[in-house]
């Protein structure tokens, strides 16, 4: 049913709970998975902040080839610099993801004002891909 899911993340916890679902649904399908994430253009042309932003990214992205490991699972890692839900949308064409799954909310305070409004929002508006979102405001973690 699945062949190539993508799991864009931020780093956040949210971003790290799609992540383990995603992963979990490529082991049982034998999918691989694209771990994306997006340096975001709010960020400047300053060279510290895009080496702290993408700093983070190799961290974040990291973190998922790990889990990919231990359940055997391919993970391919991808950084891109853009608008996170524009980014997220043009991977997916690109990669031929058959699904995307993201957290229902990632960083919050000035990225989400600058953007006016959740990427994952976005993301679901501007694609034709299905879309799994993970977790919520209310969402326990067993």
């Amino acid at each position: 049913m699945y062949q190539r899911i993508l799991v864009p993340t931020d780093g956040s916890e949210p971003s790290e709970q799609a992540a383990e679902h995603a992963i979990d649904l490529a082991a049982a399908f034998d999918a691989t998975v694209d771990a994306l994430f997006v340096v975001e253009d709010a960020v400047g042309h300053w060279d510290m902040a895009v080496e702290k932003e993408e700093e983070a990214g190799e961290r974040a992205l990291d973190a998922i080839a790990v889990l990919g490991e231990r359940h055997g699972v391919t993970v391919n890692r991808h950084l891109r610099r853009g608008r996170p839900a524009a980014e997220i949308v043009d991977a997916a064409a690109e990669y031929g993801t058959d699904l995307i799954v993201m957290g229902t909310q990632g960083r919050t305070g000035f990225s989400r004002i600058a953007t006016a409004g959740s990427t994952t929002e976005r993301v679901v508006r501007l694609t034709a891909v299905p879309t799994l979102v993970v977790g919520g405001s209310g969402a326990a973690r067993e």
